[in-house]
């Protein structure tokens, strides 16, 4: 049994798939096998399409559920315009922002990475599966 101080493990969320944006997903290979995974050996594995990172869990420093968003800051494999943080959305209505007190390595750009946004469909159950 788990409360909601316990934090889960071994866990999957799949992504929230907007079909709107079927196309986009297609061309990123997206599909709904891609998730973010909270494993029992205490690691964040997050993939998307050809994309993946992970970190230990000890580097998470802290969750936070956002949206809605405007679908063009918030679909699609991203960088942030305000800081390093980058997304991967497959839809605009919520997800959820992780952030790291050590950067991960880059997936695109030239910085490694603050933070990661996942639209996944259940942010809140991902955060606590998180415990931050």
């Amino acid at each position: 049994m788990n409360t909601s101080d316990t934090p889960l493990s071994d866990h999957r969320f799949g992504y929230r798939l907007d079909n709107r944006w079927k196309a986009l997903f297609i061309a990123l290979s997206v599909s709904e096998d891609d998730a973010v995974h909270v494993t029992d050996d205490g690691r964040l594995l997050a993939t998307f399409g050809r994309v993946s990172v992970e970190t230990p869990l000890d580097n998470v420093h802290q969750t936070l559920v956002t949206g809605p968003h405007r679908w063009y800051k918030a679909v699609g494999l991203r960088l942030s315009f305000a800081d390093d943080g980058l997304t991967f959305g497959t839809n605009h209505h919520a997800g959820l922002c992780i952030q790291f007190y050590e950067k991960i390595p880059k997936v695109i750009g030239f910085k490694d990475h603050s933070a990661l946004w996942v639209s996944v469909a259940d942010p809140e159950g991902l955060a606590r599966a998180i415990g931050r």
